[in-house]
């Protein structure tokens, strides 16, 4: 999308609000992550300082995926879920790119979560980019069907209880 094509979207006269209060349309799309994924990591936090010092892996998961899914529920949020997924190209450098300060719950879930698969560091970390790749896609698509009026599929508690037990599996197969 140009510049133009956003402001217009927008309903603004003004072509350069954009450069002018984000700095490019780059700063746009992150200050729109960060004041979605700012409170989605909040409840992460949250739900993780519940669990004790040990918890199970679809715990951890509960952790990562309900905050997420719950966007669901807004028309706002399930836009935010299908920018998200048109990012899967920067998955694998999540780590460098995001902002720290919405993503610090994330990050440490994530932590705790690339211990789970055995084998070696790349291993782990193929998995734990393969299983966000997932939660996004499939989250994306259900927005996409809820906002094109189509039957989601599953009822929610189900989708996400379904999307743990893909994302648990993904994480403890067994390699070759």
């Amino acid at each position: 999308m140009t510049t133009r094509e956003l402001t217009e979207a927008a309903s603004q006269r003004n072509a350069s609000a954009v450069s002018y209060h984000f700095g490019s349309r780059e700063g746009l799309l992150l200050e729109l992550l960060a004041r979605r994924g700012g409170p989605i990591d909040s409840e992460r936090g949250r739900l993780r300082s519940e669990l004790g010092p040990d918890p199970s892996v679809a715990e951890l998961l509960d952790c990562l995926i309900c905050p997420y899914a719950e966007q669901l529920n807004s028309d706002g949020g399930r836009a935010y879920l299908r920018i998200v997924a048109q990012l899967r190209g920067r998955f694998a450098a999540w780590r460098v790119e995001s902002d720290v300060e919405t993503t610090r719950n994330l990050a440490c879930i994530l932590d705790e979560l690339e211990t789970v698969p055995a084998g070696s560091d790349l291993l782990k970390a193929e998995r734990v980019v393969a299983m966000i790749m997932l939660i996004t896609a499939t989250n994306a698509e259900r927005a996409r069907r809820i906002d094109d009026g189509a039957d989601p599929g599953l009822p929610h508690a189900e989708f996400v209880g379904n999307l743990v037990d893909m994302c648990a599996a993904l994480l403890s197969a067994h390699g070759h």
